[in-house]
């Protein structure tokens, strides 16, 4: 399973222990760089978490370098077209993607023709920030807990929105079906944003969304939450049960990381000032809030963390999507 959220705690106390260390990496003189504008990719539209902490971190990384930074969405096939404008840019550290690890951990195991490698093609920078997904149902669908909508489910057909393929909502999704032994109908969207508006339409039934892009709607009472997937309780939803409650499974815990990544090949001294300026903005009290606010777990990790994890997650991840079939053109 996926990285908890107490194991992204964790994670975090130690980027937050680096980010005090002087200097650059291994003694290296800060580099030329960056030397124009910066470019950071999100492979969604506005509103997301990867949205929102990547403006977050643009705003600061452009105070602290001088540069302009600009961010680019480029919503669709499950983040990989913003990630492979990266894989395809010059190895210089001014073109960035922030992805969920879904990008490294999933999709090349789900997209059959992927036009880069993401693991070979790609450097793991820093994990910015940990998330969970809510799991929300349109108030005409007759359940107000994950259990009522299990047995809808096994009665009747039924669908659920996600942002996409593989996407951190299809995959919490499809493993909630798995362990239920439930049945419901993908319908993928570009983003979470257009998944949310399916479900508050009642184009489809349900959706594991982000929890920032449909707590006003929850709040509004035009969904109705059932479930968090991680172990712990969502700071913007703290009465919403989590999924292992619910379901009575504690090791059902589904969290998701946010990982900043550059062209592999990226001079090291580059990289390791992207790690630094990384941890220093996670580790910054605004920031964190601002971020937590979203429902986000500040982290800002070393390279060496964020390819060791990414790795481990991969590991992970790689017999769930060979059971469950999921594959894409």
């Amino acid at each position: 399973m996926p990285l908890r959220r107490s194991a992204i705690v964790a994670l975090s106390t130690v980027a937050a222990m680096a980010a005090l260390a002087p200097g650059w990496a291994q003694g290296q003189p800060a580099p030329a760089w960056p030397t124009k504008t910066i470019r950071i990719m999100v492979g969604s539209p506005p509103g997301g978490p990867s949205d929102i902490t990547t403006r977050l971190f643009a705003e600061q990384l452009q105070q602290r370098t001088g540069q302009p930074v600009v961010v680019e969405n480029r919503p669709g096939a499950g983040n990989n077209l913003a990630a492979q404008v990266v894989a395809q840019s010059e190895a210089d550290g001014h073109t960035l993607v922030l992805s969920p690890d879904t990008v490294v951990t999933t999709n090349p195991l789900v997209y059959r023709n992927m036009p880069f490698d993401p693991r070979k093609d790609l450097v793991n920078v820093s994990i910015l920030a940990g998330f969970t997904q809510l799991l929300v149902c349109n108030p005409k669908v007759q359940a107000r807990s994950v259990s009522e909508l299990i047995a809808l489910a096994k009665a009747r057909p039924m669908t659920y929105a996600s942002g996409g393929p593989a996407v951190p909502g299809h995959l919490a999704t499809e493993m909630l079906l798995q362990r239920t032994g439930a049945r419901m109908q993908h319908i993928p969207y570009k983003g979470p944003a257009p998944a949310t508006l399916a479900v508050l339409s009642g184009e489809v039934d349900c959706g594991f969304l982000a929890t920032p892009t449909v707590m006003q709607h929850v709040k509004a009472g035009k969904l109705n939450a059932l479930a968090v997937s991680s172990a712990q309780p969502s700071p913007l939803a703290p009465d919403v049960p989590t999924l292992p409650k619910a379901l009575n499974q504690p090791d059902l815990d589904i969290t998701f990381k946010l990982v900043l990544q550059a062209r592999r090949g990226t001079p090291p001294a580059v990289i390791a000032a992207l790690e630094k300026h990384a941890a220093e903005i996670m580790q910054r009290p605004d920031i964190r809030a601002r971020l937590q606010a979203s429902d986000l777990t500040p982290v800002g990790s070393t390279s060496a963390q964020a390819e060791a994890t990414v790795r481990e997650d991969s590991a992970r991840w790689e017999p769930v999507v060979k059971q469950l079939g999921l594959t894409m053109e």
